[in-house]
């Protein structure tokens, strides 16, 4: 990374082995040397070893933000059917070789205390996540999106923990299946919802 900032070299160091590691099993020595920093570079950006791990959280969020609303986008233009690429996506994901479970469940698992810079930074992805969720499932007129936004993140989470565990990526088309349910269901309550006429009985 010849072009590349001191800055930059460490958060990319991080994003590679914190997430392959984790993050209090990797060592400062061993960010610096994939770095190919001094120690004295890295305490000039970071004043010790959670600072820069707060911004390879917030990198990592922001390139997972990014990516994910990318691929959803590009799979389809219907709102129901977005819903579930959000499974497609996530399904490729967990089949790659850069695949070591999510950054945020792992950093949430490190940095348990909930008032933990770190554990906040990955609680406000996954709020993210599921706002997006929603966004879509407003856009697709289902009956109380909020509820259905809320189920398809536990189910994707839930399918992303199972292929981390086992090594068995099956668990995400397991998850699609049990999604195809819950979305029809909610489409199908929305469609039967009575409609106020504006005319007093």
């Amino acid at each position: 990374m010849p072009n590349v900032s001191p800055r930059e070299r460490l958060i990319e160091a991080g994003l590679k082995l914190f997430y392959r590691e984790g993050f209090h099993a990797t060592g400062i020595d061993a960010v610096i040397a994939e770095a190919g920093v001094a120690k004295k570079t890295l305490y000039t950006h970071f004043k010790s070893k959670e600072d820069l791990i707060l911004a390879v959280m917030r990198r990592r969020d922001e390139l997972y933000r990014s990516w994910f609303m990318r691929e959803v986008e590009k799979r389809s233009t219907s709102p129901e059917k977005r819903l579930l690429a959000c499974f497609d996506v996530i399904g490729g994901w967990v089949k790659s070789k850069q695949f070591y479970g999510c950054a945020c469940i792992n950093a949430s698992a490190e940095f348990a205390d909930k008032n933990d810079p770190v554990h906040r930074v990955a609680a406000e992805h996954k709020q993210f996540i599921m706002s997006y969720l929603e966004s879509i499932a407003r856009a697709a007129q289902v009956q109380n999106p909020g509820l259905l936004a809320r189920q398809l993140l536990v189910m994707i989470d839930g399918a992303v923990v199972v292929a981390q565990v086992t090594g068995r990526s099956g668990a995400v088309a397991d998850a699609k299946r049990a999604a195809e349910v819950v979305i029809a269901e909610a489409a199908k309550k929305a469609a039967t919802k009575p409609k106020y006429s504006g005319v007093l009985t």
